[in-house]
């Protein structure tokens, strides 16, 4: 039984505690503070973990059953002139594998544009060999990077300058992709009538440093963004988007001011969709996990500087949001591990019942976002470690980004 104390008992998982409802309730005394205090012992917080918990599994289901995926939308009549813009710096490792995936588009007007933004290794070799080899292909050497500007914004703005095609469609140069990818989201864009349609890749994780970060940020997405409620509200705070493919009609790009109005944010994606949000302008999150595919960090060192410029600006740099949200969540997923421990070492009078309880509801979560995300199967069991390190990668972020050393591909960012 869990009680408050008094004569009402909640039958349970709550521990061994008896306790029953406040008698304060008929002696003037106000209910809720009883109920508050019952929240901050052990017993409170794993009631609380438990809701949380359950409430986000709703979530996530919601969002499995009604996420729609690039690939289910009705043709369009006509097919409007689309610009495929890829920012590159440094990427000799995957810039030929994105462009010939783009080159290999099934679609009747469309053309490749990649900016090579002052790279130091052979991108610009790699970049001219294709060019010569497909006429579709249009390079761009990067103007140098001004003032108050950071990379990635710059040379965006500077590609959606270069072409006049009527949709813009900004991937990133460590994406891989379907020959019906540039079809099927003008298709989803022209058939849910938006402005901005962005999808979440399928992550590649084939290493264990890439399962242990990568799948933070899709599963932070499915599981609590209430993304068929923020398609009705429009409200910004739920506005998002993922920068490895966003979808533009140039007058909607346009009217937000393109990148040069995110020049400074390291999360432009997010900051875009808010824009449009704002303006009133119709975006869209589907799953494009069957369209295209991401291999974010290809090494440790790669996974440390990318979350450590990442985690706390996507956040705006809300200090207390940032640490309240990254705080909760290592009590919640990590928190009936240690409870669990505890007991079993120390003989802690902790719920065993609460601990599994929140136990089979994370491992739920993470199996539907897993499954519905075509993550790797094995990262369902390796959660709690997932957790873990998201947590020491988000306060590495913010001792970056409020010491300023928050660097990427040799600039600082921070």
């Amino acid at each position: 039984m869990f009680c408050w104390s008094g004569e009402f008992c909640l039958p349970g998982w709550y521990g061994p505690t008896a306790a029953t409802w406040p008698a304060s309730l008929f002696a003037g005394r106000p209910p809720m503070a009883d109920f508050l205090a019952g929240l901050l012992t052990w017993q409170g917080q794993q009631a609380g973990i438990v809701a949380y918990l359950a409430l986000i599994l709703g979530n996530t289901l919601l969002n499995t059953l009604t996420l729609r995926r690039l690939e289910d939308a009705p043709e369009p009549s006509v097919w409007p002139a689309v610009a495929v813009l890829v920012p590159a710096r440094n990427e000799e490792e995957t810039i030929e594998r994105c462009v010939c995936t783009l080159l290999a588009q099934i679609y009747p007007h469309f053309s490749v544009w990649v900016l090579d933004d002052a790279s130091t290794d052979r991108t610009p070799d790699i970049l001219a060999r294709l060019a010569a080899e497909d006429s579709r292909l249009h390079l761009l050497r990067g103007a140098p990077l001004p003032d108050g500007w950071l990379g990635k914004p710059w040379a965006c703005q500077q590609l959606a300058q270069a072409v006049d095609a009527d949709l813009l469609l900004f991937v990133d140069a460590d994406t891989e992709h379907h020959p019906h990818l540039v079809r099927d989201a003008v298709a989803a864009l022209i058939a849910g009538q938006a402005d901005l349609l962005s999808a979440i890749p399928h992550e590649l994780t084939p290493t264990l440093a890439e399962k242990l970060t990568v799948p933070i940020i899709p599963w932070s997405l499915l599981t609590h963004f209430p993304l068929t409620l923020a398609r009705w509200l429009g409200w910004p705070v739920f506005a998002a988007a993922i920068g490895q493919m966003m979808l533009f009609r140039r007058e909607a790009y346009q009217a937000v001011g393109g990148h040069a109005a995110v020049r400074r944010e390291v999360a432009e994606d997010m900051a875009l969709a808010r824009l449009v949000a704002r303006r009133k302008l119709r975006w869209r999150l589907l799953d494009g996990t069957g369209r295209i595919a991401c291999r974010m960090y290809r090494s440790p060192g790669a996974v440390w500087e990318g979350f450590g410029k990442n985690l706390f600006p996507v956040f705006g740099r809300n200090l207390l949001l940032f640490l309240f949200v990254w705080l909760w969540l290592g009590v919640v997923f990590l928190g009936p591990w240690v409870g669990l421990v505890s007991r079993m070492i120390f003989g802690a009078s902790l719920s065993l019942a609460a601990g599994l309880v929140a136990i089979l509801l994370a491992l739920l979560v993470w199996a539907v976002t897993v499954v519905r995300l075509r993550l790797a199967r094995d990262i369902i069991l390796l959660y709690p470690w997932v957790h873990l390190v998201a947590v020491l990668l988000a306060f590495h972020s913010l001792g970056q980004s409020l010491t300023g050393r928050a660097t990427w591909k040799q600039r600082r960012v921070g």
